[in-house]
């Protein structure tokens, strides 16, 4: 039976074989994902043209992934040191890569990511339409933004961010009610401004249908961006952040009619008590669509520690419904992220997940802290690197305090209460002023 997108396959009882791979990963029967991918509470985004791509699923009931942002800029172009953080999130585990590149040799760049990435591959088609057609903003026509599209969905794009629901009516709702950061999403302001200058409709909103058939053409999953997401803690949970959102509400419905799958983009900085409210409103206002998240980010005053503050925002958001977390480095609002950066937001953001995943009862995710806790209590020190989230620092923490017993670490010494409570409950002495062990 022939099927045009995995939505399509899902709907008629087709299983296909990410369901296959995917199901494997995530421990669960195939056919009990299949129907939630026909639901749309599921997603697998796996463009067609997209041959080196190892199946990930996001959505309810799956384990939470995380997106690595990255790609060249007219201040950072060498496209070697990006393809050497693309190699280090793809050792690091990350389940997708999001190519943000804006300038220079954009096609190339990406056309090498997706033919070498296992990971799933999202772009932001709206960077690359100024570089692509060496034109001022105000000269790009909608029918060359949807080129642009097409282009990258061609090249084997699996999600692409579009801002469809910034339209002209949520434009007026956005000038009514006055924020602090306006409008903080790059391409969405870009595209308020390109409505501004023309007089027109978002392009993307207009045609949607058009749109949708390029999504339907390749199987291109569509991550319907949050132009209006909240810059600030005081931005949050306005009336442009909600008006937005139920445009983009009513998008999904007309996508899944026409089979192609939603993963709706959510808040970037909101205040810890307002953070599962919104996770509700999202799944009841976009019909439990999968959500991903910007962090977000629980406080403003943290430049050069923003992995930390985007890891708490997303571990509360995870655990309360959102299923893919986009991470964020401690270089956020400064510069451009290094190799190290990136790395730290990685694990910054694969903690937040994790945490998330034991709180929604996830299969499996609690017995890696078991293995851990074992490992402790046997004091194992090799086993507590191999369950490690990054054994590398562990290791090299150890190292870097070498303690006189091999049996403690240099905190506690033969103070330490694992050592001691293992001698105590084997009927042994306990010595601590002693030389012997």
């Amino acid at each position: 039976m022939n099927y045009t997108t995995q939505m399509d396959a899902a709907k008629k009882g087709i299983i296909t074989n990410e369901m296959k791979i995917v199901a494997e990963k995530e421990n669960m029967d195939v056919e009990i994902l299949r129907s939630k991918i026909a639901e749309g509470t599921v997603v697998i985004p796996a463009n067609k043209n997209h041959k080196a791509l190892s199946a990930e699923g996001v959505g309810e009931g799956l384990k939470t992934k995380i997106n690595v942002n990255l790609g060249i800029s007219k201040d950072c172009c060498n496209t070697e040191i990006e393809m050497e953080k693309v190699k280090t999130a793809l050792d690091m585990k990350a389940e997708a890569i999001m190519d943000l590149s804006c300038y220079g040799k954009t096609a190339q760049f990406r056309k090498d990511l997706i033919e070498m990435s296992p990971a799933m591959i999202g772009t932001v088609p709206m960077y690359d339409a100024v570089g692509f057609y060496d034109k001022e903003l105000n000269e790009i026509t909608s029918e060359e933004f949807l080129k642009v599209v097409e282009k990258h969905a061609e090249d084997g794009v699996d999600f692409v961010t579009i801002h469809a629901g910034i339209n002209r009516e949520t434009a007026k709702v956005f000038k009514r009610n006055p924020r602090i950061m306006n409008i903080v999403s790059r391409g969405g302001s870009l595209l308020y401004a390109w409505m501004e200058l023309t007089g027109n409709e978002n392009p993307f909103y207009e045609h949607y249908d058009k749109l949708l058939d390029i999504c339907e053409k390749y199987d291109l999953t569509l991550s319907l961006g949050d132009a209006c997401r909240p810059g600030c803690l005081e931005d949050a949970t306005d009336a442009s952040q909600i008006k937005e959102l139920m445009t983009l509400g009513e998008l999904t419905l007309k996508a899944w009619e026409r089979n192609v799958q939603v993963m709706i983009e959510g808040p970037g900085h909101m205040a810890i008590n307002e953070i599962a409210a919104n996770m509700l409103l999202q799944k009841r206002l976009c019909h439990n669509a999968p959500f991903y998240v910007l962090g977000p980010l629980v406080t403003d005053i943290a430049p050069g520690y923003d992995h930390i503050t985007s890891a708490i925002g997303g571990a509360i958001a995870a655990s309360n419904g959102a299923d893919f977390l986009c991470y964020v480095t401690p270089a956020e609002h400064l510069r451009l992220p290094n190799l190290d950066d990136m790395k730290e937001g990685i694990i910054a953001s694969k903690i937040a997940a994790h945490a998330a995943d034991i709180a929604k009862g996830i299969k499996g995710a609690r017995d890696w802290d078991n293995q851990m806790a074992r490992a402790r209590q046997e004091l194992n020190w090799e086993k507590m690197f191999e369950a490690a989230i990054d054994p590398e620092k562990a290791r090299r923490y150890r190292k870097e305090s070498t303690p006189e017993h091999d049996n403690s670490c240099t905190m506690c010494g033969k103070m330490c209460s694992v050592r001691n409570m293992n001698k105590v409950m084997q009927g042994k002495n306990i010595n601590i002023l002693r030389n012997d062990d």
